[in-house]
């Protein structure tokens, strides 16, 4: 059994080979991996539920700052960059859109999360500061990532503006359900059972808050989803992490040798396999640092994380009650948006290495001054989004 350094965290090793690993913790991680979903599951109702107590003017209220397209972008931006997960924004996300939050809405938050997601990546080309050689590698590994997510920010977000085609798109999916079941139960209909499964938990919840007064019964069911989705998210990861990391990165070492539509693929299957594209794209970051991968072979694997984290919240559309196809429709715009992005700037010849281009000179520019590298995390993560909203809500 050979122990080497994990990928995710120089600090801690992990089990090149999971057989290694006793089969009673094996299944007793699977287990966990299971109940964290359900918990998952019951987050996203208890979110429904919640800010359908809270009535339509309150939460109407609470989110008039995001009316603004540009404001939801970096509500989107820095909630993701907190929480430092995509799929946490967007499973709230479904769970908001099924109570009656307006897709107008709910759009441009998917987008601003789709970049914030590309935080933990850059966080761990950080660690290789010390060297300088080293680092250039890694943070322009790290920062592809976020040069493809901001381009596509930059062609996307004005077409949304200008004609609501992210929009018409989710009204497409929502009409081709709506034709699949002409009694308006919806391809969720199969599987009610999941309600069935989540339904007395969520129950019991909005029985605690009842003795409250309206809006804050809402506020503190809401507030347990959001908690449970965060702490379900999170562990789900390091579970996954622990099971099937050795995997995971095999596959990535792979990169060096396949064509660039293999590195898309291989980032999609690495990306289902860990619930979380932070993790997947931070897989690769070392292998850069250390100069096994170029920026440009780590490029089309972050392609594919791109459109693998989109399916936990399809999973979270599952478990709403309310309105299941508007549901289905913010979580499908989140896979259409990345699959859009990859079609448009990977295939397009004279776009397809712009986000190299764009990564390598930011990490030329942050190996030459460690100050800039860190200045870039800190202002386009955290500093520029917040200042955005203020002033943006005054």
């Amino acid at each position: 059994m050979s122990v080497q350094k994990d990928p995710l965290n120089n600090d801690e090793p992990y089990l090149e080979d999971e057989h290694h690993m006793p089969l009673g913790i094996s299944l007793l991680n699977w287990i966990s991996v299971g109940f964290l979903i359900y918990f998952l599951l019951c987050a996203v109702g208890l979110i429904e539920a919640g800010f359908i107590a809270i009535g339509h003017q309150t939460a109407e209220q609470i989110f008039s700052y995001a009316t603004n397209p540009i404001a939801g972008v970096l509500v989107g931006i820095l909630t993701t960059s907190l929480v430092q997960s995509s799929s946490v924004t967007t499973s709230i996300l479904v769970g908001l859109v099924a109570a009656g939050l307006p897709i107008s809405i709910a759009v441009p938050i998917v987008i601003g999360a789709n970049f914030g997601t590309t935080l933990t990546n850059t966080f761990v080309s950080l660690g290789y500061a010390r060297d300088r050689v080293d680092f250039r590698r890694a943070f322009s590994a790290a920062t592809v990532h976020d040069a493809f997510n901001l381009i596509c920010l930059l062609i996307f977000l004005p077409l949304e503006i200008a004609f609501g085609f992210l929009q018409i798109i989710a009204m497409w999916v929502g009409d081709f359900f709506t034709a699949l079941d002409p009694a308006d139960n919806l391809i969720t209909a199969n599987f009610n059972f999941i309600n069935y499964l989540t339904g007395p938990i969520i129950q019991e919840i909005e029985g605690l808050a009842s003795g409250l007064s309206q809006p804050w019964n809402g506020l503190v069911t809401a507030a347990i989803g959001f908690v449970m989705i965060i702490i379900s998210i999170t562990f789900v990861s390091q579970l996954l992490k622990l099971l099937l990391a050795g995997h995971a990165r095999r596959l990535a070492e792979k990169m060096t040798s396949a064509a660039p539509s293999s590195g898309i693929f291989t980032g999609l299957i690495a990306t289902l396999l860990l619930q979380s594209s932070s993790a997947t794209t931070s897989l690769v970051v070392p292998l850069a640092g250390s100069g096994v991968l170029t920026t440009r072979q780590v490029y089309p694997f972050t392609l594919g994380a791109n459109i693998g984290t989109c399916l936990t919240a399809i999973l979270a559309a599952f478990a709403v009650t309310g309105q299941r196809e508007l549901a289905f429709e913010i979580a499908i715009v989140h896979l259409v948006y990345n699959v859009l992005g990859v079609l448009l700037i990977y295939c397009v010849p004279f776009m397809r290495y712009l986000p190299v281009q764009l990564a390598e000179f930011v990490g030329d520019l942050g190996a030459r001054r460690f100050v800039v590298a860190a200045s870039y995390v800190v202002g386009i993560f955290f500093l520029v989004p917040a200042l955005g909203i203020f002033l943006l809500s005054r």
